[in-house]
């Protein structure tokens, strides 16, 4: 799956500069998109789903309420989830991060109540006996969950999706391209970082009444994966102002990927971590990224021209 990215790439200033860097582009798009389809058959991918799969999504509500009590948290569990299906184990002293969860019972088809409730009240409905009524849930009571950060035990699968190689040099010009492309940048301590798993937000031009877009990254030891977070989310804020439809998440993601593989592969970076990343957004196929190549081609040019101009200062 790991792409040969050891040896930078780069175009003489000709009158052909721009085709020959779109056929590299195109060709490293659909490099990228056999990469996906690999990844999703790995051994590492298909352990993460599996475990994946045994966490809940949760409402909006509950996802409030486990915001407002544990603002760093990944992923929650119940007590004996973590003991039984994760062999970890909630720490001494850790304090219960508090939801709702459904009660679920048999349901009256008109009144939605359980038969103890239905028989005090006024609904009339005795088509089928309660026995026979479908199930629901019925009330919600408050339960108990632990964040992975209050658990010890067995360590869970990952996805390595970082980029990797030697960024000491590129990384202060890709932070320096921040004034020619119209963004603020800030590098935040992982103490003080309060954004859970995310690695980088940023906030379009759109979202504040005037100035321009802002990113915030959270700072790493490897320097490789803090320029790939940083050029994603210029991805982002150039590709992106005023979307806000969820359904449109997807897209963002594999754009914005995609730009950061090129990216990152332009300077000499090994981006074969992105192929995971892509994986995990399963509800958008890999190909649509050759269907968006226009985008993400113009989108790779201006962030390349913007690096390159800070490493000529």
């Amino acid at each position: 799956m790991a792409s040969d990215t050891k040896t930078r790439v780069t175009f003489e200033t000709t009158d052909t500069r721009n085709d020959e860097m779109h056929r590299t582009i195109e060709q490293w798009a659909e490099e990228l998109v056999t990469e996906v389809e690999a990844a999703k058959s790995s051994q590492q991918f298909q352990q993460w789903l599996d475990v994946q799969s045994q966490f809940h999504d949760y409402s909006y509500r509950n996802t409030l309420l486990i915001a407002r009590q544990c603002p760093e948290a990944t992923k929650v569990a119940g007590y004996r989830t973590w003991q039984e299906e994760f062999d970890r184990q909630v720490q001494d002293g850790e304090q219960a991060i508090w939801i709702w969860a459904p009660i679920i019972a048999r349901q009256c088809p008109d009144c939605g109540n359980s038969p103890n409730y239905h028989e005090n009240t006024d609904c009339e409905y005795d088509e089928t006996p309660p026995e026979e009524w479908s199930e629901g849930p019925v009330a919600f009571k408050p339960v108990p969950v632990f964040d992975i950060s209050q658990t010890e035990g067995e360590p869970l699968p990952e996805l390595e999706t970082a980029a990797r190689g030697d960024a000491t040099d590129l990384f202060p010009a890709v932070t320096g391209a921040a004034d020619t492309l119209g963004v603020e940048v800030a590098v935040v301590d992982a103490a003080e970082w309060d954004h859970g798993a995310a690695e980088g937000i940023c906030r379009s031009a759109d979202d504040e009444d005037e100035g321009d877009a802002e990113i915030e990254i959270k700072a790493q030891e490897s320097t490789a994966a803090m320029a790939a977070v940083l050029v994603h989310e210029y991805a982002h804020t150039l590709l992106h102002n005023g979307v806000t439809e969820k359904p449109e998440r997807e897209k963002r993601e594999v754009e914005a990927e995609a730009v950061a593989y090129v990216v990152g592969r332009h300077f000499g970076l090994d981006m074969s971590g992105s192929a995971l990343y892509l994986a995990a957004w399963q509800s958008d196929e890999p190909e649509k990224i050759l269907d968006r190549l226009d985008r993400i081609s113009r989108t790779v040019t201006e962030v390349i021209e913007a690096i390159r101009a800070c490493q000529g200062r």
